[in-house]
């Protein structure tokens, strides 16, 4: 079945559930069986809607696992068997005739309550909806087996059921079981209660013992819950054995643990604990279950006040009155009108058990809000930080960067509270890596309060936020090296700007301003001394060349027209020629490429031969250029004395040749060692 028929079929079987216990109360409401036993008659209700609601909450979500469908069977067995009772006690007793289908439920409560023998199915195929082994295959078709022979049994042979003490013949039978079904019935009830039972708790001790991690925390939930149960049910036997089956207070309230504990308590332990084990931890919930149940309950008892009462008010339904249609009709709208107000009540329930504290569904949700719409990363860290905070308990979150080796703090929550300039390392912190794409961007570190100290559940809700955030936090340094990169380029344009004026204002300005002088020095002389003047326009003629020179110079550190017009490598032979040390140019196969191209290689390898001039203390050099498919890759190594990569910070000339390769799409690389020269290595993709 698929997933959608499964949730329509669920939720559908609940929807009717609700119909019947509808039908059900209102019949129970005439018949007078509230005057008896009210609280029963509740926890009853409770019991039955608990059942088929968590089977529906199951199906809708693993269809796949039987115990849904056996929560749901359970539930509705209990409810058509209530319904049948009260609706032949009803058109027999109370208003004789008023009522069709007697022979009906008369037949269909003979035999629907034993779907009561499926409970220790459900434990037997907890929590993944199959036995513990193979072995066990013979159990569960044992048991199976002993509950339809006694279903079949009781629904064909003959018999006169009570109904308010009158006894009513069941149609539908076959008369030559009669007689049998006593013996047959009690072979059933055997295998259901003591075979089923004691399966059921084998089956659990045995995936007790078996389980790790998540499983184990599945299987506590049930414990606990039938603890409880098994607690109140040998204190109800021992007291009725005591007592000689009289009525007695410690056994009145042992019956009622028993009631919420198996009716109520163990279907929600097993939803939790197949849905959202991970929501809560198991001792908040021991503590706190007693506090729901008795909201709950009230709520329940309110609703249920108000479902029967405000019919009678508004038609007039007298303690002699029949059932009437509108009298139907009106129950069935008042149910529909408290819909809205049940469901607030419930939420209202959850606030006063649970408090403010997010599911992990919600914080995951909430933050993938965040992640999806315009939010700049400045807000979706410390709002990150927040929601871990309110829905772990811890009274501290930090998030912290990776900057080469050091974790830096980023965020902290609470806010207020001052950002410290190094990562906590006390025990009392825990602390949870950001991983993406395998690599390691951050880490997320919460401080738990001793009363709520970390537990497998809030480790994995903030492993799942972990690994939301890798996304977030490689935006975030990505935004870091943006912003470095553009504080980078504007302190360059700055520092070249200034080394540009500083070059022409002592070199070129200088030699024009002198050559100003010297003219008009021969301006003077001219008439005087012909000779002299000669020999001085000769020197300033050469004044002049060296000033056109100087300026040429500069002009090619901006831009060289050679780069221009002839392309890579010629511009690099021309620069190696006038190297202060041998610089050899290996460039075979090099043609020309785009400008940006040519440009980032070139002056990446004038950086490079500079460096090498000024530090590598080396003999020699070599420039080698390599065109591989849509990439080129150029590299300049040298013999000097090298150094360590990994000690030494790269100065502004490193990075701002890595800066160049990177807004082109290319990546650099430097290899050196004491001892062993330097090698620049870059590889930048020819089409941009």
């Amino acid at each position: 079945m698929s997933l959608s028929r499964a949730r329509l079929a669920g939720w559908g079987l609940w929807l009717l559930s609700l119909g019947i216990t509808v039908v059900t109360m209102t019949l129970v409401w005439f018949n007078r069986a509230t005057e008896a036993e009210p609280w029963f008659i509740a926890l009853a209700v409770l019991f039955i809607l608990g059942y088929v609601t968590v089977g529906a909450a199951i199906v809708a979500r693993l269809p796949s696992n039987p115990i849904g469908w056996l929560f749901i069977a359970v539930g509705l067995g209990f409810l058509l068997g209530g319904l049948a009772d009260e609706w032949v006690t009803y058109a027999v007793i109370t208003e004789p005739g008023a009522l069709f289908g007697v022979d009906f439920f008369v037949w269909l409560s003979s035999w629907v309550s034993m779907a009561a023998a499926l409970i220790p199915l459900i434990f037997i195929l907890f929590p993944d909806g199959h036995p513990p082994s193979r072995r066990w295959r013979p159990v569960v078709v044992l048991l199976a087996a002993g509950i339809g022979v006694g279903a079949l049994t009781s629904m064909l042979s003959p018999g006169a059921p009570e109904f308010g003490g009158v006894p009513i013949e069941k149609a539908w039978v076959l008369p030559s079981l009669d007689g049998l079904p006593g013996f047959v019935l009690s072979i059933g009830s055997a295998m259901a209660i003591v075979v089923g039972g004691l399966a059921a708790v084998i089956a659990l001790i045995l995936r007790w013992r078996r389980a790790e991690g998540d499983e184990r925390q599945q299987i506590r939930w049930v414990a606990a819950s039938a603890t409880f149960a098994g607690v109140a049910g040998l204190t109800l036997v021992v007291t009725s054995v005591v007592t000689d089956g009289s009525n007695n207070v410690v056994g009145g309230v042992a019956f009622l643990v028993l009631l919420v504990a198996a009716g109520i308590g163990v279907p929600v332990a097993i939803g939790v604990a197949v849905l959202k084990y991970r929501l809560y931890d198991l001792g908040v919930v021991v503590k706190k279950t007693l506090v729901f149940a008795v909201v709950a309950t009230i709520l329940t008892a309110l609703y249920g006040a108000l479902l029967v009462l405000l019919p009678v008010l508004v038609v007039g339904v007298g303690s002699g009155s029949g059932f009437s249609t509108w009298q139907f009709l009106v129950t069935i709208l008042v149910a529909l009108s408290f819909a809205p107000v049940r469901r607030r009540a419930r939420k209202v329930a959850d606030r006063i058990v649970y408090g403010e504290r997010a599911t992990p569904y919600e914080v995951l949700s909430d933050f993938s809000e965040r992640l999806g719409e315009t939010y700049s990363t400045d807000d979706v860290l410390p709002r990150m930080a927040q929601l871990l905070g309110a829905s772990t308990g811890a009274t501290q979150v930090m998030v912290l960067l990776r900057s080469g080796e050091r974790l830096v703090p980023s965020t902290i929550w609470p806010e207020g509270t001052s950002v410290p300039s190094e990562a906590p390392t006390d025990a009392g912190v825990d602390a949870f890596p950001v991983v993406h794409q395998g690599e390691e961007l951050g880490a997320i570190t919460l401080r738990m309060s001793a009363r709520d100290p970390m537990n497998p559940a809030k480790e994995q809700l903030v492993r799942d936020v972990a690994s939301q955030a890798g996304l977030v936090l490689r935006n975030v340094r990505l935004i870091n090296d943006l912003r470095e990169s553009r504080r980078r380029i504007v302190a360059a344009q700055d520092e070249r700007a200034k080394r540009l004026e500083r070059n022409i204002h002592d070199g070129a300005q200088q030699q024009l301003v002198a050559l100003s002088v010297r003219l008009r020095l021969a301006q003077q002389i001219a008439e005087r001394d012909p000779a002299k003047t000669a020999e001085m326009l000769g020197d300033l003629q050469s004044d002049a060349n060296d000033a056109l020179e100087n300026l040429r110079d500069l002009a090619r550190g901006v831009y060289p027209p050679l780069l221009a017009d002839q392309g890579l490598t010629a511009a690099l032979e021309a620069q190696a020629r006038k190297a202060p040390l041998p610089v050899r140019i290996d460039a075979d196969g090099a043609g020309r490429y785009p400008a940006e191209v040519e440009a980032t290689i070139y002056f990446c390898a004038l950086e490079a031969l500079q460096n090498v001039a000024k530090y590598a203390d080396a003999s020699e050099a070599t420039v080698s250029l390599s065109p591989r498919d849509a990439t080129l890759t150029f590299s300049v190594a040298d013999d000097g004395r090298g150094f360590e990569v990994a000690t030494v910070v790269a100065g502004s000339g490193l990075q701002g040749m890595r800066d160049r390769v990177e807004a082109v799409g290319g990546s650099l690389a430097i290899e050196s060692g004491a001892g062993r020269g330097t090698t620049v290595t870059g590889t930048v993709p020819i089409t941009i």
